[in-house]
Formats: structure tokens, sequence, C-alpha cells
């Protein structure tokens, strides 16, 4: 039988919830797309934005599993509190941007924030059919290539 709660300072509540982030009563996945923003301008700056590909999915990773957890620990199919696919999202969004910019970064948070609450197909299957963590975490994966060739058009206009 599932718990009823997990510890928010349990390893699998501080990642899916992107260190407390997904705790925020308003907008948690806004908030944890913005916070994203930071670190993905370090990792573009310091190592290129070819490297958000491996965070991107090292936070997909991680996100499998720790959503994966507080599912079976709580018995919730898909609590707002998990945010980690928002981060892993934002950061596939904004890959294209090179150099860096600031104004492709805007560009990028607000067409991954649109996708992901639109849900174009597949995104919406992913939500909708797909069980467990894969289908918390998928359709934000999806947003964030959308996203991605929105920025990449943008890079031949800015």
């Amino acid at each position: 039988m599932a718990n009823s709660k997990i510890s928010p300072f349990h390893p699998a509540s501080l990642a899916a919830t992107t260190c407390g982030i997904g705790y925020l009563p308003i907008a948690p996945g806004t908030w944890a797309s913005a916070a994203a923003l930071v670190p993905a301008w370090f990792i573009a700056d310091r190592f290129g934005p070819l490297a958000l590909i491996p965070a991107a999915l090292a936070a997909l990773a991680v996100g499998l599993w720790a959503t994966a957890h507080i599912q079976r620990t709580t018995g919730e199919k898909d609590p707002g509190r998990i945010v980690i696919d928002e981060v892993a999202g934002q950061w596939i969004a904004l890959i294209p941007v090179w150099p860096l910019d600031l104004w492709l970064y805007a560009a990028g948070f607000f067409a991954f924030r649109l996708f992901d609450i639109l849900k174009p197909w597949p995104a919406s299957w992913c939500d909708q059919s797909l069980p467990g963590a894969p289908g918390v975490m998928l359709d934000d994966i999806v947003a964030g290539i959308y996203a991605a060739l929105v920025v990449f058009g943008l890079t031949f206009v800015i």
C-alpha cells in the first residue's frame, strides 16, 4: 500500500520538485522553467549549447527515477509538484541558441511554456497514453523539441 506522503527532503522529492520549486503555490512549472534558464546559460557558456543535450538527458533520467519513486510511494499519477520535466524540456528548447542571446532565451522560454501548455501531438499522446513516469516526463521532452524548432527558426531572424 502506498504512503500518502513523502518527505520534501527525500532525494526523489528534491529532484522531482527541482529543489522545492514544485511546492510553489502558483505556476510551479513556469517557475521551474524560469529557474532552468540560469544553469542552461552557464552550461552553454562553459561547454557550448550542445552540452544541454546530455544535461537534458540527465534531467530526464533523474526525473524518470524520482517521478516513479513518488508515484509508487504516494499513489499519485501526475503530482503537480513534479517539475523536473520542465527543466529537461526547457534545456532542450535552448539547444539552438548560439551565440548566447537573452532574446532567444526569452523566446525559448515562452515557446516551451506555450507548447507545454497546449501539448500538440505527440505531446498530448505521451501525456494521456503513456503510463507512469514516462507519461509525466515525455510530454515535456516533446514540447522542448517543438520549442527548439521555433528557436532554431528565430536564429535566422534575430
